[in-house]
């Protein structure tokens, strides 16, 4: 396990980095398409290290958290490959994966708020954002409506979900207050705002 956390955070802080540079990286770019793929692989390391060390210690919270960060980027780094719109198996098992795995943070909310446990508010907040997410991938794939604008929209939106994911571990983990649901829930209250105006700038929305 020991050796699993470091692997973990090692990724965790590539991965950190790599998704700073693609946010200041020029779009579409050798060096920005550089710094998307090391994030998705930093973020793939994550994964597969969180698994394992969720189930040794029966941690079901973030076991789904687990599953919640990889899908974000796994899910912007298809809508950057992938120009054409239509799903593959892979895309719509992990939106599957994605929405399911919400529905049980909503259910294990319920759980936690009955211990007096305060998690329960990250789990709702997580839980409404995995099944949001999720469906508005789903309703992109089924119209085959990610292309042009609407394909870097989403690239996007799931690109920087993943990375308020990212933050939010750094946080968590170094940072220790009470109570213990506003450092999980605060990069998403900050960052959500800003990827919307960015949707909103990318789609050419006026104000």
């Amino acid at each position: 396990m020991q050796y699993l956390l470091l692997i973990h955070i090692i990724a965790g802080s590539i991965s950190l980095v790599a998704a700073a540079s693609a946010v200041v990286l020029s779009k579409g770019k050798k060096a920005h398409i550089l710094a998307g793929r090391t994030y998705f692989w930093g973020m793939a390391v994550i994964f597969l290290t969180a698994i394992p060390m969720s189930i040794a210690s029966s941690n079901v919270f973030l076991f789904l958290i687990a599953i919640f960060s990889f899908y974000l980027a796994y899910a912007g780094m298809r809508f950057a490959r992938n120009r054409t719109g239509r799903a593959n198996f892979f895309d719509w098992f992990a939106i599957g994966l994605m929405v399911l795995s919400g529905m049980v943070m909503l259910f294990l909310a319920i759980f936690y708020f009955m211990n007096n446990n305060s998690q329960y508010i990250t789990l709702i907040v997580f839980g409404f954002i995995a099944i949001s997410l999720g469906y508005a991938d789903f309703k992109s794939y089924r119209n085959k409506s990610a292309i042009g604008k609407q394909r870097i929209a989403r690239h996007l939106t799931n690109m920087l979900a993943g990375t308020i994911a990212v933050i939010t571990a750094v946080l968590v983990t170094n940072i220790n207050i009470e109570p213990v649901f506003i450092l999980w829930i605060l990069p998403t209250i900050i960052i959500t705002p800003i990827i919307f105006w960015w949707n909103r700038k990318i789609l050419g929305v006026n104000k």
